[in-house]
């Protein structure tokens, strides 16, 4: 994106999956209803300290904390179990407590995910293997090439959904897994590339909230 003087510039961190799925494909938007602001991405998995960093600004996911930070709220995470058509068709899946004995992937940043998972289904289990992630990116391409079941955020994985490199492992309801956040120091609230940044995307997650719900009614 290419620097205008006259307008200014808001470094934002963002969390990987989530910025290229839901974020990046919205800028344009952003950008055509002020064509003055550069908007810079940075990849960080972690929160920081906004008193030591160039960065105006980050999407959290997770509780709401973050030391010395406001936080504004985006939209809430579900998760689902996904897999290949393929494999769905090779397994026998007909309830939640079939999946324990399916193939199971895993993202580091969330090791508890299945467990929490069978948990809220009430499903007792050992010990949960199988492959290990480190991006959500990876993991998705990982359960689209049939080698497991992945869960995985209902809005972020439309596309597969969609075109059915993916599809539900079992009906169930989704499990709520967390929020995302635009966090920023309280002190720059009122720069305007940031305030401006942070009523557009507040907005958009608000359209997203409502067709996620609305899609859920007609689900049921």
């Amino acid at each position: 994106m290419r620097a205008n003087p006259a307008g200014g510039t808001l470094n934002l961190a963002i969390l990987p999956f989530f910025g290229s799925r839901w974020l990046t494909p919205r800028l344009p938007r952003f950008l055509e209803r002020h064509p003055g602001v550069v908007v810079n991405l940075i990849t960080r998995l972690e929160p920081f300290d906004f008193r030591f960093d160039t960065l105006d600004a980050a999407i959290h996911f997770g509780e709401p904390r973050w030391p010395g930070a406001s936080l504004s709220v985006l939209t809430d995470e579900d998760v689902i179990p996904v897999c290949a058509p393929a494999y769905l068709s090779r397994g026998d899946l007909r309830s939640c407590d079939d999946l324990r004995g399916a193939s199971l992937l895993h993202l580091n940043s969330r090791p508890d995910a299945w467990e929490t998972w069978f948990t809220s289904r009430g499903i007792e289990f050992e010990a949960l293997h199988g492959m290990l992630f480190d991006q959500f990116s990876t993991m998705l391409e990982a359960a689209v090439a049939g080698m497991g079941l992945a869960l995985m955020p209902r809005f972020l994985i439309d596309r597969e959904l969609d075109k059915r490199l993916l599809v539900p492992a079992i009906e169930t309801s989704p499990l709520h897994s967390g929020r995302y956040f635009l966090a920023y120091p309280p002190e720059r609230g009122s720069y305007p590339p940031l305030a401006a940044f942070r009523n557009w995307i507040v907005e958009e997650a608000a359209r997203t909230q409502d067709r996620v719900a609305r899609s859920s009614r007609i689900g049921q």
